[in-house]
């Protein structure tokens, strides 16, 4: 991401008028070393093969905001690895976790976690280290950093149909579970971001997990470990929410958490996350990653992009997919994308307002 993308996005998460619509996209490893033909291993533990990736495509799209630009991230493995869960790797894919807390009483037993030296964390912070200086001098910046939040994190150590259950059967050790994952969680935010230096003005908190409870265990098991998180970093710092199962429980919560911006899966459209918080949240989304990004035409593509846009009436919105980019989403598609954006920022496909038609008077009234 270069600096003057930057001051675009910012504007557009605080609702502050631009003239047109950006675009972003959340890319990591997931979908990249697929992309550029590129082993997992490799794209993990040979820092040049990384390096040259995120450099690649950085030429490749320069008209696109990646978030968070330059992600040193080891598949979701960083946040469960320090906890203590086994971390896995199979050839073509991200690698997995496996839960190691059988008994939630285990917590008693689990020691404090240090975000500098335990689990992947330290390589990835590493490797921030490493290539810090590299990405200034090639004119990108570093204002983004990312975690998983409380209740992923919470899930990946415990199981997420344990984690489930806790919440109803024991609600008193998943709340002790749910302040571990949330101090890892700031604790990791503010070691990346002294990592990266002081350019760094947000972060992305990607949480799934919440859109699996109602509205009243959002209240109770997610909105205070949210808002803890966003309360714990500058006011004026751009806070990025990431979830791709439902919203339906916390669409409305999220402003009141500390959120600038939503970015969310295709199960609610555009419009009517529109009409339940208005312009209180920018909203980063939401073409279909799968069925459109990745297995559709361009040609279907650009047509659910400008349904997007038309339905955003153009405002407090970033244009991304539902989520992050999903494995095998092709260039064509990614240009696609691009091309409808062009199309609907130069007014070229915005529907001609109507002449309004003179009124005539009724039959009865017109002079003879």
């Amino acid at each position: 991401m270069r600096p003057e993308q930057w001051d675009v996005f910012k504007k557009a998460a605080r609702l502050e008028k631009i003239d047109r619509v950006p675009m972003a996209l959340i890319i990591d490893s997931p979908w990249i070393p697929g992309y550029l033909g590129l082993s997992h291993m490799d794209f993990y533990l040979d820092p040049e093969v990384w390096f040259q990736a995120h450099l690649q495509l950085h030429r490749e799209f320069p008209g696109i905001m990646f978030i968070p630009p330059w992600w040193m991230e080891y598949g979701m493995a960083a946040e469960p690895s320090a906890l203590g869960a086994r971390i896995k790797f199979w050839p073509g894919s991200p690698p997995g976790q496996s839960p190691m807390l059988f008994r939630i009483e285990d917590i008693e037993n689990l020691p404090h976690v240090d975000v500098e030296r335990d689990g992947y964390m330290a390589l990835a912070l590493h490797r921030m280290h490493m290539h810090r200086r590299r990405i200034l001098d090639h004119g990108y910046i570093l204002p983004l950093v990312a975690s998983r939040g409380p209740l992923c994190t919470a899930a990946f150590a415990r199981g997420t149909t344990e984690f489930m259950m806790d919440l109803i059967d024991r609600p008193e050790w998943a709340h002790r579970l749910l302040d571990i994952t949330t101090r890892l969680a700031i604790d990791w935010i503010e070691a990346q971001a002294e990592a990266c230096g002081p350019g760094v003005e947000g972060f992305l908190l990607l949480d799934d997990i919440v859109g699996f409870v109602n509205e009243d265990c959002y209240a109770e098991f997610c909105h205070p470990y949210l808002k803890r998180i966003c309360d714990a970093f500058p006011r004026d710092w751009i806070k990025i929410y990431h979830n791709d199962a439902s919203i339906e429980a916390c669409l409305e919560h999220l402003p009141d958490a500390g959120f600038n911006v939503l970015n969310w899966g295709k199960q609610t459209g555009i419009a009517a996350v529109k009409a339940r918080v208005g312009d209180r949240i920018c909203l980063m989304g939401n073409v279909p990653p799968l069925e459109i990004g990745v297995r559709g035409t361009p040609e279907q593509v650009r047509a659910a992009t400008l349904d997007v846009l038309e339905k955003s009436g153009g405002r407090g919105i970033i244009l991304s997919t539902g989520g992050g980019v999903s494995p095998g989403m092709p260039r064509a598609n990614i240009l696609a994308m691009q091309e409808a954006l062009a199309e609907y920022n130069d007014g070229a496909v915005r529907a001609p307002q109507k002449k309004k038609r003179k009124k005539q008077p009724a039959p009865h009234l017109q002079k003879p």
